[in-house]
């Protein structure tokens, strides 16, 4: 039995693992080790829940997966999507954000979610879009990596 619940501290350095795992296949989609989810460091990781609202999932004693919101005003900023390889295709990153959505307005107005993706992660594409996320832009910030730039409007 799943359960999602938020992280803290001591979550950081299975989170960061889970992190890791989750996007190697997004290094090798890019053809670039260096992800910003790749390098960032335990220490980050812990600042991150101290610092922001952090879910996990937990399946049994294992964090299976996590999802990071900071609020910005009234947007939330959502990041670092991440669910264990293994379990992966099961809905779990789906249940996150959704679990996200509900649980980010209880500590101020939200009346948006805004998020980004690699421009070649047409699964990641394909879920935003389906929990109502519409493409707001897109940056190119190398040669082999375009961000596209989604927001989820809100009902005010």
């Amino acid at each position: 039995m799943m359960r999602i619940e938020r992280a803290g501290v001591g979550d950081a350095g299975e989170i960061l693992t889970v992190q890791r795992a989750a996007y190697v296949t997004e290094a090798q989609l890019y053809g670039d080790p260096f992800l910003p989810p790749l390098v960032e460091t335990a220490e980050q990781v812990r600042k991150a829940v101290e610092d922001t609202l952090v879910l996990k999932v937990m399946d049994g004693g294992r964090i299976a997966g996590a999802v990071r919101g900071r609020i910005a005003g009234t947007t939330c900023l959502v990041g670092r999507l991440v669910v264990a390889p293994d379990l992966q295709r099961r809905g779990i990153g789906r249940a996150l954000l959704t679990a996200l959505h509900r649980e980010a307005p209880q500590d101020t107005e939200i009346t948006a979610f805004d998020l980004f993706t690699g421009h070649l992660s047409e699964s990641n594409l394909r879920l935003y879009r389906q929990e109502g996320y519409r493409e707001t832009g897109r940056e190119r910030v190398h040669d082999h990596l375009t961000l596209v730039h989604m927001r989820r409007q809100e009902r005010s």
